[in-house]
């Protein structure tokens, strides 16, 4: 019997923000096992865990409907929350997750209605800028003049490569991607995109085919963070908040807080409110 917790992220109680089952022992599942479990649930993503030697410490692994990831902010967010409702401890919490490539820390601390967490997603990578098109536009089943032309396009990643497409406001809400646009990412040397209306300071993403929107995507808004500190005028170490969610019924809100130099930015950290939903089992594990 595999038990497993049911947390909403970035949201201050249940039934709002982003879903996640989180697997607190995931021990001896190989991936497909794992991906299995994760379409059988139906969440945006699932997370697996398995303790390390030293304390706080685990070994993670982030599985969406398609595959597995290398990273993702969300799952790891409610991972740790999870984690520290498991714990029963009243003082703030330091954890630990092992992923393919690299380690990340998030630290929690307990609310009047469930927790807190913050993700150190570290240093931000970008890549270059992009020519704004027709064609990128239109990939969102937008047009050129819905772009903003006071910002570029940019390739930046926390963890994954993000095409950041900033566009005018009030335009997030007649965005759809109707066709696959993997592709077009892949020559772009992306793996996904993220729409950004920084007068509401709100983003959309999607699954590349469309067919999903995500609700809170903490792997984007540490880009999105990475972002506002090189094109925007952020400031370093200042927090601001980031609206996502409420296109699907679901509203969410992410704590961003970029660290260093437009030229140099060497820690994002992503954050936000984390309520515990439910509990629940696997009794009939796919077959290994």
């Amino acid at each position: 019997m595999l038990s497993y917790l049911h947390v909403d992220v970035f949201a201050p109680h249940a039934y709002a923000g982003n879903s996640l089952p989180v697997f607190l022992n995931g021990a001896g599942l190989n991936p497909d096992q794992m991906q299995a479990i994760t379409r059988e649930l139906r969440h945006f993503e699932a997370i697996f865990l398995e303790a390390e030697a030293d304390a706080g410490t685990y070994r993670a692994r982030v599985f969406d409907l398609v595959e597995e990831l290398p990273f993702a902010g969300h799952p790891i967010i409610g991972a740790a929350a999870a984690l520290h409702e498991t714990a029963e401890r009243e003082e703030d919490q330091q954890w630990t997750f092992s992923l393919a490539d690299r380690s990340v820390t998030v630290i929690t601390q307990r609310t009047g209605s469930g927790y807190f967490g913050m993700l150190d997603q570290g240093p931000a990578r970008v890549f270059g800028e992009m020519a704004a098109s027709d064609e990128i536009a239109a990939a969102f089943g937008l047009n050129f003049a819905d772009l903003d032309p006071t910002l570029p396009l940019a390739i930046i990643s926390t963890g994954l490569r993000y095409l950041i497409v900033p566009v005018r406001p009030q335009v997030l809400a007649r965005a759809r991607i109707r066709a696959d646009i993997s592709g077009l990412l892949a020559a772009m040397g992306a793996q996904f995109a993220v729409l950004f209306d920084r007068a509401a300071c709100e983003i959309r993403h999607w699954n590349n085919d469309g067919i999903l929107e995500d609700i809170a995507t903490g792997s984007a808004a540490g880009t999105i963070g990475a972002y506002c500190l090189r094109y925007c005028g952020a400031r370093s170490g200042e927090a601001f908040t980031l609206n996502q969610g409420r296109f699907a019924g679901r509203p969410s809100e992410l704590i961003v807080a970029p660290h260093g130099t437009a030229d140099n930015i060497n820690s994002v950290k992503v954050g936000g409110e984390v309520a515990i939903v439910g509990h629940g089992a696997i009794v009939a594990p796919p077959q290994a």
